[in-house]
């Protein structure tokens, strides 16, 4: 018996020589993995606009069924986002969110991505619950806040961002078949010419 006795004590005498794992939350905090799914945020543009057009993918793609969007038509007087539409309202729920990543894999525009934040805790669940403001990123230096007029110096904003993301007034395309037709174009561009596929 006192064989098994010093086999289960040298167990203890060996760990109690090793580094120890435990961190000292708040205090310390052990840095994420770079692919880490945490919180969400909307992203902008450099000049402020919003990336989210309102396409509702995203609520789609979601199995907890977490995500709220309800889209709205961008004015030529106030332009939220580029395209036709923006989010009006979006809201996650974090009580019911698993932070799977489909939301972000649907998203077309690149608009929705997660970051390395996890301390989401809120003394009610009501708190839980995102609205825009809490999930968008902030207005980049230098640059005005939502909404834009549609025009500078006589030239429409959408024209910035180049023939992959604008939409002009007579096209009926929307702005994320666009973007998709262009990153196409560019998957072809990298085949050999026997193996691209015709358009």
């Amino acid at each position: 018996m006192t064989p098994e006795i010093f086999k289960g004590l040298s167990i203890t005498f060996r760990s109690m020589f090793r580094k120890k794992n435990t961190v000292q939350y708040p205090e310390e905090r052990k840095p994420t993995s770079p692919r880490f799914h945490g919180r969400h945020l909307l992203n902008r543009y450099d000049d402020g606009l919003e990336r989210c057009i309102g396409c509702e993918l995203c609520a789609y793609a979601c199995p907890a069924d977490a995500i709220y969007v309800q889209g709205a038509d961008n004015t030529p007087d106030e332009r939220y986002s580029v395209g036709e539409r923006y989010a009006a309202i979006y809201q996650i729920n974090y009580n019911r969110c698993i932070f799977c990543g489909l939301c972000i894999e649907a998203c077309p525009t690149r608009a929705l991505t997660m970051t390395n934040e996890y301390e989401l805790s809120e003394p009610t669940r009501a708190d839980l619950v995102y609205d825009k403001q809490r999930l968008l990123a902030p207005v980049p230096a230098g640059a005005k806040a939502p909404p834009h007029v549609d025009a500078v110096d006589g030239q429409p904003s959408i024209a910035r961002y180049g023939p992959q993301a604008s939409l002009s007034q007579e096209s009926v395309e929307p702005v994320w078949a666009l973007l998709r037709e262009a990153e196409s174009r560019e998957a072809d561009r990298d085949l050999p010419a026997d193996e691209a596929v015709p358009r």
